[in-house]
């Protein structure tokens, strides 16, 4: 259990709070592993490189990140301050979300599961 009053807590918790700009997609109708091939091509790039990597890559995840790329920009923009030129990539991560189960009839009366999975999705800027 932590010391002090409810106040403290609080404020040694904002204290050690990450201020790099970020953005995160929560429920993303994609699963972590082809989200992660998409994000493994963008980590540690600069953010001008990282969107064209984004704009030419084939995949259905790459239209999602894209748009939550230009967002975690704009966070950066209007919220830090920061100039867009020396932005870079610093973390980008997939989360496993909830599981939607669902039933695909087969032959003979059986039935058999589809896991149509979802994931979380974080990019974390950081200037140069």
């Amino acid at each position: 259990m932590a010391k002090g009053h409810r106040s403290q807590i609080k404020r040694e918790r904002n204290a050690n709070k990450d201020t790099r700009p970020s953005a995160k997609l929560s429920y993303a109708r994609v699963s972590v592993t082809k989200a992660c091939f998409v994000l493994d091509a963008i980590r540690g790039k600069d953010v001008q490189t990282a969107l064209g990597i984004l704009a030419y890559n084939p995949r259905y995840a790459s239209s999602l990140i894209e748009k939550l790329l230009k967002s975690a920009i704009a966070n950066a923009e209007n919220n830090n301050g920061m100039n867009p030129e020396n932005l870079y990539v610093a973390e980008c991560y997939a989360n496993k979300g909830p599981t939607m189960k669902r039933i695909k009839p087969r032959a003979q009366g059986r039935a058999y599961r589809i896991e149509k999975r979802m994931s979380h999705i974080t990019i974390v800027l950081d200037e140069r």
